[in-house]
Parts: C-alpha cells; sequence; structure tokens
C-alpha cells in the first residue's frame, strides 16, 4: 500500500511517499480503508519537532529521540471497514467509519489503517462527507471536553479565542449549543465564517483588544494557545474559568462518549466540521507548508484515492 512516511524531523520536505506493507488486522482489530484524513498542528508539530521547551524531553522520548518511532503521522481519519478480525462483532465489512489513531501510533496518512475494534472507532454520521468526517476527532472532541470543564450554564458569556481555527470552529458551535451568549475572537479575514457558525459577537484581534473593552467573560477558552491568564484574567467574571487547549493535562485519555455525544450533535445538526482545504494525499508536503503558515480557517483535510475506487466522498 501507499503511504507517507517520515524518517526524520525537519521541514514539510521530510515527508514522501513509499510503497508500505499493508497491515493485516488482528483476531479483535479492524481493517480500514482510508478515504480521508487531516493535517493538524499536532502533525507539523510532530514533524518538525517544534515544542515548548518544557515538554522537550517527554515529547523526544514519546516521538523518538534521534528519529521518528512511528514512521507515519495522521491523527484521524475516515474511510470504510475492508475486513476484520475473527473475534469483531461491533463492525462488519463495509461500515463506513471515522477513527482516532491518536492512541493507536498514529498512521492515518496511509491506504489502510488497523484499529482494535473497542478503539476509537465510530460509524460516520450519514449527514457528513468523509472529509467533514475526518475532521471531526482532535477538533470537535477536544472543544467538547474543554468546554465541559467550564461548566458553561445557559446564559453565561463565553469567548473563544482563535474562533476560526479546527477547535475554535467546534467551540463556537459547541458553545451555541449549550445555551452561551458567545463572542469568537479572530482576524479580519475570518469574521463572517465565525458569525456564520453561530457567534452572538466577533472581535477582530488585529484592530481590538478584548481584554481593554471592559466586558467580562464567564468562560475564556484559548483555543490556539496565545494567551495567558495573567494576561485575561480581568476580563474573566468573578470565579470566571480561564481555559488553554495547551493544558496538557486535558490531552489524554480520550473517551469513547465524547464521540458518542458529538455524533448526536451532528446527526442533529447542531454542529458541522469546517473544512478549509483539500489535498490528495500526493500533495501532502503542500498541505503541510500550508498548516505550517499558522492561519488555516478550519481543517485542512487530506483525501486518499485507491485504484479501484469508484465510491464518491459522501
Amino acid at each position: 500500500m501507499k503511504a507517507i512516511i517520515y524518517t526524520r524531523y525537519g521541514p514539510p520536505e521530510v515527508l514522501q511517499l513509499k510503497d508500505v506493507e499493508k497491515p493485516t488486522p488482528r483476531d479483535s482489530e479492524v481493517l480500514i480503508k482510508v478515504y480521508t484524513t487531516t493535517v493538524t498542528r499536532g502533525d507539523s508539530r510532530m514533524r518538525s519537532f517544534t515544542v515548548p521547551v518544557l515538554m522537550w524531553l517527554p515529547a523526544r522520548i514519546y516521538l523518538g529521540i534521534r528519529k521518528p518511532k512511528r514512521a507515519i503521522l495522521g491523527m484521524s481519519l475516515a474511510g470504510e471497514i475492508e475486513s476484520v478480525g475473527k473475534n469483531v462483532t461491533k463492525f462488519k465489512k463495509g461500515d463506513l467509519v471515522f477513527a482516532s489513531t491518536f492512541g493507536e501510533n498514529f498512521g492515518g496518512y496511509a491506504e489502510y489503517k488497523c484499529m482494535p475494534e473497542n478503539g476509537m472507532v465510530f460509524i460516520k454520521p450519514s449527514n457528513v462527507s468523509f472529509e467533514e468526517a475526518a475532521a471531526i476527532p482532535g477538533g470537535s472532541n477536544m472543544a467538547l471536553r474543554f468546554l465541559r470543564k467550564g461548566n458553561i450554564q445557559k446564559g453565561q458569556k463565553v469567548l473563544i479565542y482563535g474562533a476560526s481555527g479546527a477547535v475554535g470552529t467546534s467551540a463556537v458551535q459547541i458553545a451555541k449549543y449549550l445555551g452561551a451568549e458567545t463572542t469568537g475572537v479572530c482576524s479580519s479575514a475570518n469574521i463572517e465564517l465565525v458569525k456564520s457558525l453561530g457567534a452572538d459577537k466577533v472581535i477582530d484581534y488585529t484592530k481590538k483588544d478584548f481584554t481593554k473593552n471592559g466586558e467580562t467573560y464567564d468562560v475564556i477558552f484559548d483555543a490556539v494557545s496565545k494567551t495567558t491568564y495573567r494576561q485575561v484574567k480581568k476580563s474573566l467574571k468573578k470565579n470566571g474559568i480561564y481555559l488553554n487547549v495547551h493544558d496538557s493535562s486535558d490531552h489524554d485519555g480520550e473517551k469513547t462518549e465524547e464521540y458518542l455525544f458529538i455524533n448526536q450533535l451532528i446527526e442533529a445538526g447542531k454542529i458541522k466540521p469546517v473544512i478549509d482545504r483539500t489535498y490528495p494525499l500526493e500533495q501532502i508536503v503542500e498541505a503541510h507548508r500550508y498548516v505550517d503558515l499558522g492561519h488555516k480557517k478550519g481543517n485542512v483535510v487530506i483525501t486518499v484515492e485507491h485504484n479501484n475506487k469508484k465510491e464518491k466522498l459522501k
């Protein structure tokens, strides 16, 4: 099968399209034919090994001291069950699914990926495309996890900083679903996008500093980790909560329940993943270059074409 591999850390050009051995599912695994995957900031950081100084050593141990331990990146995917192990009961050949590969050594940048039956694999909502389904892991569940930590109540004022990114676009929609008066902070180019997601107010950070507008909020969620508590504390109400997406304590332990809840919201039309650009697998280097610029709106998706594939990505 074809896969994108990297054998050293560096710029997007370290990613190479190669032929590798197609995996075979174990007794309790499913083999997924991958139709779509994504390029996230996490993929970019792992490829280039750009991590905060305090995380350098543990990240190096996890990812690989001298070279990457896991040659295939890609933390999410959507596709079709190709085959199942003899003990699998939850899925069958032909099921359309999406999955988070975060806890399964990544591997989304390939034509096929084996996943445990009881891993983060879920039936694809029928009202989203494969491109949108691949974008569910990461952005949507991360936004849900943080906003739940904020214990948002109906009528509270919530500010989402970085409202046009993968996490931010989901956070705006989820905050609105929870009944919050939602303010999004983004650049001029993304104001209409954030408004379209349901934000009650949108602040252009290139023209106004929300910390100086006299407004206070019950919850401030920084979805791009560009602020600190010290910078925003005057904009928090008494007992207000500050959340930062790079709080490492909230990145571990994906929960099945989170994805099931997100699925329910998607199927009910309450939220929808936002897609910025789509690239074929062969153009993964260009996709990484774009993500490295730091201006993506929502998600960047990679499509994986199979020689015998006739299905439309919908």
